[in-house]
Order: C-alpha cells, then sequence, then structure tokens
C-alpha cells in the first residue's frame, strides 16, 4: 500500500522548478554558440529562464536589476544638499536657545530683587549689572557669528554659554561632526567621542600617529610578518576603539578605512560645490588643529595605499526628503553596500561562482526572496548532474555522452522543425531510433540509444541472473535489443571550417548545430552509415563526437585550409567500404592555407600554389570515387570561382545558402540523395 505524507507549505519549497530536461534545453542553445559547458551554465544564471507554463525562474541579472531598483528609489527620494539645511537648522537652534536663555536670565534676576531685603539691594543691583552686561555681550556674540556653519562652530567652540540647552545642543552639533571626522578612523571610538575626556582624546591621537607610522612601513615595503607583528602591537594597545568586529591584519584596517573616506567622498560629490565647501569647512573646526594634522597624514598615506576612487561613486540624488549627517553618511555606507553587492553578482554570472555571494545581505538589500532565486540557481548544476547531463572533472564541469546524445536529437529537431513535410518526402524523421531489417540476433544495450528492449531476452536474464521467483528486478546488463541488418550505407566526412570568419560572421552555430544534427540522424535512422567529422582552419584536425559540443573556431589563427582538410577526409574514406563516400564542406571562405613540409602555409588574397596543392587533392578525391558536395554561407568572386573549379573537376555539387537555411541544405539533400542509393 502506498502512503503520502503531506505539509503545509512554509514558503522555502520550489513546487515549480523546472526540471533537468528543461534546465537542459536552456544551455544547449550557449553550447551551440559557445561550446563552453561553463559559459553556458553562467549564461543560465545570468538570464534565469522560462518554464513552458510561463512561470520565469529568475537570474543573477534580474536580482541586479532589483538592487539597481532600490538604490534608484533612495536617490529619487533624498536631498544631499539637505545635510547642511539640517546644520544651518541646528546652529539656528543653539542660537536661539542661547538669546531665549539671555533673556530669561535677566528676567530672573529681576524677579529675585524684587524679594531681596532692602540691606542687600545694593549688593544685588551690582549682581544684576553682571548679568545684563553678559546677556549683552552674548546677544552680541550672536548677532556678529558669521552666516556659515563652520564660522559660527569656529566663533562658538570657546563660548561660555548661559543657557545649558544651548551649550547641550551645540555640544551634540560638534559631536555628530567630529563622530563623522573619527569614523574614517575607528567607528567605535567615534561613537563614544562624547564621553571622552581630554586625556581620552590624546590618546585617540596618539592611536593615529601609530596608525600613520604603520602605514609609512608599508610604503618602505616592510616584510609582511614585521608588518603583522607592528599591527598586532598596535591593536593590543588600541583595539579597544575598533569594537568588536575588529580587524585581524593591516590590510583589512586600511580596507576599513578606505570604504570610510569613500562613503565621505559620495557624500561631497552628491552636493553642490557650494554646500560640499560648507560642509568640509563645518568638518574641520569641529576638531583642534593637532588632530587635524594627524588626520591628514593618514589621509595623505591612504591615498598612496588605498585610493579610494573606485568606491567614491557621486550618487545623483533628485528628491527632497531631508537627511542629517549621520543619516547621511549611513546612507552613503548602504548605497556602498548596494555597488559591491551589485559587483559581487556581475563577478558570479562571469565565474558561476555563486557562493562567494552574501544571500542574507542580498536578502536585507532587495527581499526575501533573493535568497530563494539563489537557491534554485545553485540546484541547477546538482539537477543537471543527477539526471546524467553533466559531471565533474577536476575543478569543471563537462558533458556526459547522454548530453552529447541530446544535444544532437535537440540540433536534429530544431533543423528539420522548420522544414515542411514536402521537403523530406515521406522519410521518417520526427522520431530517432533504428534502421534496417531485424536479423534474429540480439546484443547488449548500450545506454543512451533508444530504448527498445527485447523482453524475452531480457527477461531471461533477470531470471537467470536472480533466480525464480518474484518481482523480478532488473539491472542495466540485464537489457538486449535486436540486431539489425541494413540495405543501404554511406560513409561521410562533413569538414567543418573552423575559422574565425565563421564566428565573426554568425555563422559558426549554425554550421555546428547542422553538424550535430546529422550526426542525430544518421545514428538515429541509418545506423549503418558512417559519419566523421573535421574541423579545419590553418590546418585539419578529425572531431570526436564527444568534442562536438565544446568544439570552438579558432579566433587566434588564420588560413582557411581545405588542402589539409581534403587531405584528411580522403584518407579516412578511402579505408571505408560503405557504397557511397562523400565530402560535405561547410565553408564561408576560400582556400587561404595548404601545408608545406607538414606546416601550415598561409597567404590571403590565396597564392596560386595554395589554390593549386588544393586542387590536387580534389583530383585525388575524385579519382578515389569520392563525391565533395560544398555548402557555401558567403558569396565571394575567390570562393565562387574555385567552387566552381572543384565542381568540374569532382561533379559534386554546389550550394550557396545562409546560416539560417543551412539545414534545409545538408540534411535534406542528404536524406534525398540516400534514397537514390539502392543495394
Amino acid at each position: 500500500m502506498t502512503s503520502y505524507r503531506y505539509s503545509k507549505w512554509d514558503g522555502t519549497q520550489q513546487p515549480f522548478a523546472p526540471d533537468g530536461s528543461q534546465l537542459f534545453d536552456e544551455i544547449a542553445d550557449s553550447m551551440f554558440d559557445s561550446g563552453d559547458l561553463e559559459s553556458a551554465l553562467n549564461d543560465l544564471f545570468r538570464t534565469g529562464m522560462q518554464s513552458p507554463d510561463g512561470r520565469r525562474m529568475e537570474g543573477l541579472q534580474d536580482l541586479i536589476e532589483k538592487l539597481r531598483q532600490q538604490r534608484d528609489q533612495q536617490l529619487q527620494r533624498y536631498d544631499m544638499d539637505s545635510v547642511m539645511d539640517d546644520l544651518r537648522e541646528r546652529m539656528r537652534e543653539v542660537e536661539r536657545s542661547e538669546r531665549k536663555g539671555a533673556k530669561a536670565s535677566v528676567r530672573q534676576a529681576e524677579e529675585r530683587m524684587k524679594d531681596v531685603p532692602p540691606d542687600m539691594q545694593e549688593q544685588m543691583r551690582s549682581a544684576m549689572k553682571v548679568v545684563k552686561r553678559r546677556a549683552k555681550a552674548a546677544q552680541e556674540k550672536l548677532d556678529s557669528l558669521p552666516p556659515s556653519v563652520a564660522g559660527a562652530v569656529k566663533e562658538l567652540s570657546d563660548y561660555d554659554f548661559i543657557d545649558s540647552t544651548a551649550r547641550e545642543q551645540f555640544q551634540e552639533l560638534l559631536d555628530m561632526l567630529r563622530r563623522q571626522m573619527m569614523g574614517n578612523v575607528a567607528k567605535e571610538a567615534a561613537q563614544n567621542l562624547q564621553q571622552m575626556g581630554e586625556e581620552e582624546r590624546q590618546e585617540l591621537r596618539e592611536m593615529m600617529r601609530a596608525m600613520t607610522d604603520l602605514m609609512e612601513q608599508k610604503l618602505r615595503g616592510a616584510p609582511e610578518d614585521q608588518l603583522q607583528s607592528a599591527f598586532e602591537k598596535f591593536m593590543s594597545r588600541f583595539g579597544q576603539h575598533f569594537g568588536d568586529d575588529s580587524p585581524k591584519n593591516l590590510d583589512e584596517l586600511l580596507d576599513h578605512m578606505q570604504q570610510q573616506m569613500a562613503m565621505a567622498q559620495s557624500l561631497m560629490a552628491g552636493m553642490s560645490p557650494e554646500e560640499r565647501q560648507q560642509l568640509i569647512e563645518s568638518l574641520m573646526e569641529s576638531m583642534d588643529e593637532e588632530t587635524l594634522r594627524e588626520m591628514a597624514r593618514m589621509a595623505s598615506l591612504l591615498q598612496e595605499l588605498r585610493p579610494p576612487d573606485e568606491l567614491a561613486r557621486a550618487y545623483p540624488f533628485m528628491g527632497e526628503e531631508s537627511l542629517t549627517l549621520d543619516q547621511a553618511m549611513e546612507m552613503m555606507g548602504q548605497l556602498q553596500q548596494m555597488d559591491m553587492m551589485e559587483r559581487s553578482l556581475q563577478q558570479a554570472g562571469r565565474s558561476g561562482d555563486l557562493d562567494s555571494i552574501d544571500s542574507k545581505q542580498l536578502s536585507e538589500m532587495i527581499g526575501d526572496d533573493a535568497q530563494q532565486t539563489l537557491e534554485q540557481l545553485e540546484d541547477i548544476a546538482r539537477a543537471l548532474e543527477e539526471l546524467g547531463y553533466i559531471r565533474r572533472s577536476g575543478d569543471k564541469w563537462e558533458l556526459t555522452p547522454k548530453a552529447v546524445r541530446k544535444l544532437a536529437d535537440k540540433a536534429l529537431r530544431e533543423v528539420f522543425g522548420s522544414l515542411s513535410k514536402a521537403n523530406v518526402g515521406g522519410h521518417r524523421i520526427a522520431e530517432s531510433g533504428q534502421g534496417g531489417e531485424v536479423t534474429g540476433d540480439t546484443r547488449l544495450y548500450e545506454p543512451g540509444e533508444t530504448f527498445r528492449p527485447n523482453l524475452n531476452r531480457s527477461l531471461m536474464n533477470a531470471v537467470f541472473r536472480q533466480g525464480p521467483g518474484t518481482p523480478v528486478r532488473f539491472e542495466l546488463n540485464d537489457f538486449e535489443v535486436d540486431r539489425t541488418e541494413h540495405t543501404v550505407s554511406a560513409a561521410t566526412v562533413l569538414l567543418l571550417d573552423q575559422s574565425s570568419s565563421m564566428f565573426n560572421g554568425g555563422r559558426w552555430a549554425a554550421a555546428k548545430k547542422v553538424t550535430m544534427a546529422l550526426q542525430s540522424l544518421i545514428q538515429g535512422q541509418f545506423p549503418r552509415d558512417r559519419l566523421f567529422v573535421v574541423g579545419f582552419s590553418d590546418h585539419a584536425e578529425e572531431v570526436r563526437f564527444s568534442d562536438l559540443p565544446e568544439l570552438q573556431p579558432n579566433m587566434w589563427l588564420q588560413g582557411t585550409n581545405m588542402h589539409h582538410a581534403l587531405m584528411l577526409a580522403r584518407r579516412i574514406l578511402t579505408k571505408e567500404r560503405a557504397g557511397t563516400r562523400q565530402v560535405i564542406m561547410v565553408t564561408d571562405g576560400e582556400p587561404t592555407a595548404h601545408l608545406e613540409d607538414g606546416a601550415p602555409y598561409f597567404n590571403y588574397p590565396p597564392s596560386r600554389r595554395t589554390i593549386s596543392l588544393t586542387l590536387d587533392e580534389v583530383k585525388r578525391c575524385t579519382s578515389a570515387g569520392i563525391v565533395i558536395n560544398s555548402f557555401m554561407l558567403e558569396r565571394t568572386s575567390y570562393l565562387t570561382q574555385f567552387i566552381d573549379y572543384v565542381s568540374r573537376i569532382n561533379r559534386g555539387r554546389a550550394f550557396y545558402t545562409t546560416p539560417e537555411h543551412l539545414g534545409d541544405y545538408v540534411l535534406v539533400d542528404y536524406i534525398n540523395n540516400r534514397r537514390k542509393r539502392v543495394a
């Protein structure tokens, strides 16, 4: 009895995840184009895929687009110039509080005068004069303050506030400015500035001097072990200023400082020139001269060791919502993290290394669906491996024989899918399988071929192996299939032009696809026929069928060496006893290379010797009874003239076609001409 267990959907299940066949179909087109399995998988990681029922699995590019949308929302929302507006408003609030406090001090003194005994009236009048003079001086000080925040900060830094609220507000403003300045050095120290006394501030200056010493050692090229030792001594003394997530070495410290400096530069770049200058001056006025000197030294050394240019991006803020300085710096940090995440996603799309992506951080940026998308992408390779389409070879993926056959079948379906039935007559092509008459004999089934077992023989094998009893359990070696005998046979060498012009002209993918389709057609419908593939550019070389999917044009080699290609084809075919022996040549250019003492010789335009040696090889093929059928994907005067010579000598056929219709010519011509051969 079969039982099923159901559970509540918790959002982690993937009921609509694509199956392995769909995934393989997605990478097949990339394999035809690039011939690189890793690139094909990476393309799928980047773009995702559409399932037959219309559902879509997102790819890395979709995640990048969501990230960009999230970033654009922030840019459309905020106004960076509002940072200075906030600082100005804070300064105005300090002024208002101090003016109000000054007036209140006079008013309070006058109220106290009413209750003073007569014998103390004179003393209180003297105190009253002091209060009024101080209040007047405060008003005059406030009236004379410069209009800029920086100027006001400078004037009020040593001012003795009358009002305690104004004093606290000004201190908060100073702390904010100092916090951003010190944040470039040590974030934990920056957060604790308000609680620090002069002794602690002096320690911070000593820390900065120690940091500059470390940076100077690195610039001088000090050995890594010496730098690490000096860094550990530095951290043993000043480590408390860096919090729990303290750097482990000098490089980590410099990276942090680079990021913080880049945040400040991005903030400045997002402001108008006038407001930017105001903020710089305000920040500088918040610090004492000695500290500023140390910070300037550090900034200069950091510029040499870790230029923040690539991180310090200018963000085009276009919104109206206001930000404080702290909020603006936090926003810069978020935007920088988004930029780094985008680069991480792009790099993963190029390398296929999805483990390099921080899925938790990405989910925090664009939502929980991001983690599910990454999990689906990570499952792609696993699903293809479980279905036997790909396998690991060292640290790389490679196609299995099953995948190579499936690629060839897909090529055959696609090539013939665009043809009408009239083009191929009544010849059955939609279903690949075995052809010929059954001989009565059987053979072991080979994985990957059409599964049409001889049930009697297969059952007997299983029973003989395991003994009587039920159920009968089959193993792979139990299956046998019928042997067939064929009445027609042909041997064909397909010459595939691998010159760079095939790729640059957009012809390579179509030529390779037709080659694999022809292989699938012969294997499925005419298994007694023999097909060989020879790739040629500067020289020619036989290509194994298992290598066809990853075959690529020779982009960095010059030459179209038909001479060597025909020579190799002739040597292959003269060993075959087939009724018909033929060469199918797919090319887009005239011969521009030949073999000279075993080495390729290239010349363009084609030399007389190249043409002569190639035509000589055509004559040898003709004498051996080998027919040469040429399929040209380009029409030039040189090529037309040369193929005309070939046709006259060999009496083969010549076709001028396009990549889109190459299959119409090659495969249909193969079928039609094969029918003319009768055993």
